[in-house]
């Protein structure tokens, strides 16, 4: 610290014109920073204002907001149909097997068969048809939980597993 009071009492002229250098810099360095600051004040005030596209920033921030929470609202709304439609889709008719056979070993073709309809926990119904060359006989079994507590024909047990099989 000495060495500086030191130098400065020698050279006064010199430390003078130090200090006018570091002086004149730093009003050259205020002079860009507040030109700098004016822009960018400008820029705000233009922004707030909104004068090139008729809003304001303020205005469309609450504009964005509010669709938003529409959007949100929206949102839940179909998030709450989706899951009726999935309940609902438990129950509709997903799995289907059909079975065709002869009945008979007389007959040609395969006239007879058995049709599977599951929902999403296999349960339903399986229909069956016999054709003979006289008449056809028509049955219907409740399936819940994949069996029927009626005795089953190995086509409509087949066509139980058939249906099973078509959501796997």
């Amino acid at each position: 610290m000495n060495g500086m009071v030191q130098l400065v009492s020698e050279n006064p002229g010199a430390a003078l014109g130090a200090l006018g250098g570091v002086i004149a810099l730093l009003l050259i360095l205020v002079a860009v920073l507040f030109s700098r600051l004016s822009a960018l004040r400008s820029l705000y005030e233009t922004m707030m204002r909104g004068e090139e596209s008729g809003k304001s920033m303020e205005k469309m921030l609450l504009a964005h907001i509010e669709e938003t929470r529409r959007v949100a609202e929206e949102n839940a709304k179909l998030r709450e149909e989706n899951e009726r439609i999935d309940a609902l889709l438990q129950t509709a008719v997903t799995r289907v097997g059909v079975v065709r056979f002869s009945a008979f070993q007389d007959m040609g073709s395969d006239l007879s068969y058995a049709v599977a309809l599951l929902d999403a926990k296999n349960n339903g119904v399986v229909f069956s048809s016999i054709f003979a060359r006289e008449d056809s006989r028509s049955y219907v079994k409740p399936i819940v939980d994949g069996r029927s507590r009626y005795t089953m024909t190995k086509e409509e047990e087949q066509a139980v597993k058939d249906a099973i099989a078509a959501a796997k």
